[in-house]
């Protein structure tokens, strides 16, 4: 039966609010000596201003738009070198950023929500994603048709902070997730799901649910529920900064927050070459191209959905973020209220796309 678990990752989290008298000196960008590169005419003859950018998982499409901002020359074109640092499942992005080892940084908005509410002095620049890429699925034969019907069943998700959405959910539904649902805590494949030993799994729309697809399952072979349709999806990746980082470098942050931006523009727009552009950072043959293309895909409709100009592709919208604080502070991922006017710093987008025509 489900539990309440302190998330994770708040452990190492409050590690870092102990480091923080250590670390309070400001990370200052470094100027470093351009030369002739692959990032456009901004990449020569001329001095760029290194910037540390750590991503939330190892390359893959769903950092297409930083990956293209970088081989484009969006980044150089703005004074900028850009160092791209992967993630994995031992990196906490928060602490990265917190410590220096990174300028700017891509986690969830509920990570960092938790960080500010422990302490940690982090700041949102631009909102990635705007809908939640959460799906929960069950197989045809397990007979769900109605998330009522999930009661009594094994339904299983990532623990960390990763679980709120489908906890939401349920109650939503009128199921309470400690007595009428089995949870179980799901691993980074879907190899439970595939022994059927759970009726229920959480897929985004991006990854997990197109690695079933792969495995030869078909679409009309599965029932699918999504979170955000459902009224109680949080909103996930978000460009985060340090606050005094950007207190001291405003016009820095604006630059990066605008290379981004375009990064993901271009990307949705041009995604076979973007993909291909991801595809160079993939080193370890972890993944393939055709994985790659359905990612960026699906991860392109989470970032500019239907309605979104390029203009407001990493904007801020009120009603997504207020649901997500008030889910974090119902299932005490947070302890008080999120103040939302501190945490995003709407003048650096808004200062980021204020050329953008459309």
């Amino acid at each position: 039966m489900y539990k309440t678990l302190k998330p994770g990752f708040l452990v190492l989290v409050l590690l870092v609010v102990a480091m923080l008298g250590a670390c309070s000196a400001k990370s200052e960008p470094s100027v470093t000596p351009a030369a002739a590169s692959s990032e456009g005419a901004g990449g020569t003859d001329q001095s760029l201003t290194k910037v540390k950018i750590q991503l939330k998982w190892v390359p893959q499409a769903q950092f297409a738009g930083i990956y293209a901002a970088k081989e484009k020359g969006f980044f150089a074109d703005e004074g900028i070198d850009a160092e791209i640092i992967p993630g994995g499942p031992d990196i906490v992005i928060e602490q990265q950023v917190v410590n220096g080892a990174a300028d700017v940084g891509i986690t969830g908005v509920d990570s960092l929500l938790v960080s500010r509410d422990n302490g940690l002095p982090l700041v949102s620049l631009a909102q990635i994603s705007q809908k939640s890429s959460y799906r929960l699925i069950a197989k045809k034969s397990a007979g769900i048709t109605d998330p009522a019907q999930m009661k009594g069943k094994k339904v299983s998700t990532w623990f960390g902070s990763q679980q709120f959405q489908l906890l939401a959910f349920m109650e939503k539904n009128g199921l309470d997730p400690k007595k009428d649902i089995e949870l179980v805590k799901q691993g980074f494949t879907m190899d439970q799901f595939f022994n059927d030993q759970v009726d229920v799994a959480t897929a985004t729309i991006y990854n997990e649910y197109h690695v079933v697809l792969e495995s030869g399952t078909k679409e009309s072979d599965l029932d699918v529920f999504n979170i955000e349709d459902a009224g109680v999806g949080m909103l996930e990746d978000t460009l985060i900064a340090k606050k005094d980082w950007v207190d001291s470098n405003k016009e820095l942050a604006v630059k990066v927050t605008r290379a981004v931006l375009k990064g993901w523009n271009y990307a949705i727009d041009n995604q076979n070459e973007t993909v291909d552009i991801v595809m160079k950072n993939v080193t370890d043959g972890s993944t393939t191209r055709e994985h790659q293309v359905t990612m960026l895909e699906e991860i392109a409709k989470l970032i500019r959905p239907e309605g979104f100009t390029e203009k407001q592709v990493g904007s801020f919208v009120d009603e997504s973020f207020t649901r997500t604080a008030d889910i974090a502070l119902k299932y005490g991922l947070i302890k008080k209220a999120a103040n939302l006017d501190e945490a995003l710093e709407k003048s650096i987008y808004e200062e980021a796309v204020k050329d953008v025509t459309n």
